[in-house]
C-alpha cells in the first residue's frame, strides 16, 4: 500500500460516510413534516415514533464521519472545525436539542411542552442538512483561510490554520452557490422523510400527506440542485500541478467529470435512482421509493466528494491564500497513521451488517396506532 493509494482510500471512505451521512438525514427531514397543518396529533405521534427509531443510527454516522475526516485529513478538521466553527457549534447544538426532544416533549412537567420540542426538532430538521451542505459547498467556493505549517515550531504562537473572517464560517451564507447546495440537502432530506413514512408507517392518512408532499416538492428540489449543478460545471475551479502549485482552472469540475468517467456514472445512477424514487413515491399505490432513493443519494454525495478532491484537485480552497487551498497530498495524516487506521477499517463490513440487521428488526411490522396505544416503549 503506497502512500498515495492510502490517501486515495480514506477520501473513498470519508466520501461513503458523508454519502451514508445524508441519506440517513431522513429522520431530520420526516420531522419537517411535523409542521404540516394537515396532520392531526396522533398521525406527528406516528411520524415522530418512526423517526425516533433511527435518529440514533444519523448521529452516531455524524460523529464517526466527523472522526474519519479528523483521522486522516486532520489539517482539514484544524482548519475548519477549529476556523468556521459557528456551522460545527450550531449543527451539534440542533443535534443535543434532538435528543432531548425524543426523550422528554412527553414527559410530565416538561418546560417547554410537546410543541415546544417539536419545533426543535424541525429546527433540526431544517438546520442540519442546510449547515452541511453549505459547509461541503465550500469546498468548491473557497473559504477565508491561511495555513501556514511552520507555524508549529512557533513557541509564541503554535497555530498553523488562521481563519481570516470574524464571522467564522457563517460567511458562507453569503455564497449563493454554497447556499444552494444547502437548500438541495432540505429538499432532497425532506423528500428522504417523507418516502420512510410511506414505507414503514401504516397509516392511511399520514401516507396520503406523504404522497402530497412529494407531489409538490419534487420539482423545486430537482430545480434548486440542477441549478447547483450547472453553476458547478461552469464556474471556475483549484487544479493542483505536479509541484503541489495550485493554480485557478476555468471549468475545472466539468473537466473532472468528463476525466472521471466513473464518477460521471456514479452521478448520473444517482440522480436517476433519486427521480426514480421520487416517481415512486409519488404513485398513491406505490410505497418502495425510499431504498432507490437513498442508494442514489450516497451514489451523488460520493460523486460530489471525488469532484471536489480527486483528478488534482484542491478540495479546501482558500481564498485569501490560493497556495494555503488544502489538498488531499497536503492534508493527510502520516503514512503509518493511515496504514494502522485502513487495517481498522476492514471491520466496517461487519459493523454495517449489524446496522442492516438491526433496521430490518426495528421496521419488520411497521408502525402503526396499535403500537403507539399499546404499552411499549413510545415517544
Amino acid at each position: 500500500m503506497t502512500y498515495t493509494f492510502l490517501q486515495n482510500y480514506w477520501w473513498v471512505l470519508v466520501s461513503l460516510l458523508g454519502g451514508l451521512l445524508v441519506a440517513l438525514m431522513f429522520v431530520q427531514g420526516a420531522n419537517l413534516h411535523l409542521g404540516n397543518k394537515k396532520l392531526d396529533k396522533d398521525q406527528k405521534r406516528l411520524l415522530l415514533n418512526a423517526t425516533g427509531r433511527k435518529w440514533e443510527l444519523t448521529f452516531t454516522t455524524l460523529v464517526t464521519f466527523g472522526g474519519a475526516f479528523f483521522a486522516s485529513f486532520p489539517l482539514f478538521y484544524s482548519t475548519s472545525f477549529g476556523g468556521a466553527y459557528w456551522v460545527w457549534v450550531l449543527l451539534l447544538v440542533t443535534f443535543v436539542f434532538q435528543a432531548v426532544s425524543y426523550e422528554f416533549q412527553h414527559k410530565k412537567g416538561n418546560l417547554l411542552g410537546a410543541k415546544g420540542f417539536r419545533i426543535a426538532l424541525m429546527v433540526n430538521g431544517f438546520l442540519a442538512p442546510f449547515l452541511v451542505g453549505t459547509a461541503v459547498g465550500t469546498f468548491f467556493t473557497g473559504s477565508d483561510f491561511t495555513v501556514d505549517k511552520a507555524a508549529i515550531a512557533d513557541p509564541s504562537s503554535p497555530v498553523i490554520s488562521v481563519w481570516g473572517s470574524g464571522w467564522h464560517g457563517l460567511e458562507a451564507l453569503a455564497q449563493p452557490h454554497a447556499v444552494l447546495l444547502g437548500l438541495s440537502l432540505v429538499g432532497l432530506t425532506f423528500l428522504l422523510g417523507a418516502l420512510y413514512v410511506l414505507q414503514y408507517v401504516d397509516n392511511g392518512g399520514i401516507r396520503k400527506r406523504m404522497h402530497e408532499s412529494i407531489n409538490r416538492f419534487s420539482i423545486p428540489f430537482v430545480i434548486v440542485f440542477v441549478a447547483w449543478l450547472v453553476l458547478l460545471i461552469l464556474r471556475n475551479g483549484y487544479a493542483v500541478d505536479a509541484d503541489g502549485t495550485v493554480v485557478v482552472q476555468q471549468y475545472k469540475y466539468l473537466d473532472n467529470l468528463l476525466q472521471m468517467p466513473a464518477v460521471l456514472a456514479m452521478l448520473v445512477v444517482g440522480v436517476g435512482l433519486i427521480i426514480w424514487g421520487l416517481v415512486l413515491g409519488a404513485q398513491i399505490e406505490s410505497h418502495r421509493g425510499f431504498w432507490p432513493a437513498a442508494g442514489g443519494t450516497v451514489l451523488v454525495v460520493m460523486a460530489v466528494f471525488f469532484l471536489a478532491g480527486f483528478n488534482n484537485t484542491a478540495y479546501y480552497p482558500s481564498t485569501a491564500d490560493l497556495q494555503s487551498s488544502l489538498t488531499i497530498r497536503n492534508s493527510s495524516s502520516s503514512y503509518f497513521t493511515l496504514q494502522v487506521m485502513s487495517w481498522v477499517s476492514l471491520l466496517i463490513p461487519f459493523v454495517v451488517a449489524y446496522i442492516a440487521y438491526a433496521w430490518h428488526a426495528m421496521d419488520r411490522k411497521k408502525i402503526s396506532m396499535d403500537e403507539i396505544e399499546g404499552s411499549g416503549n413510545k415517544y
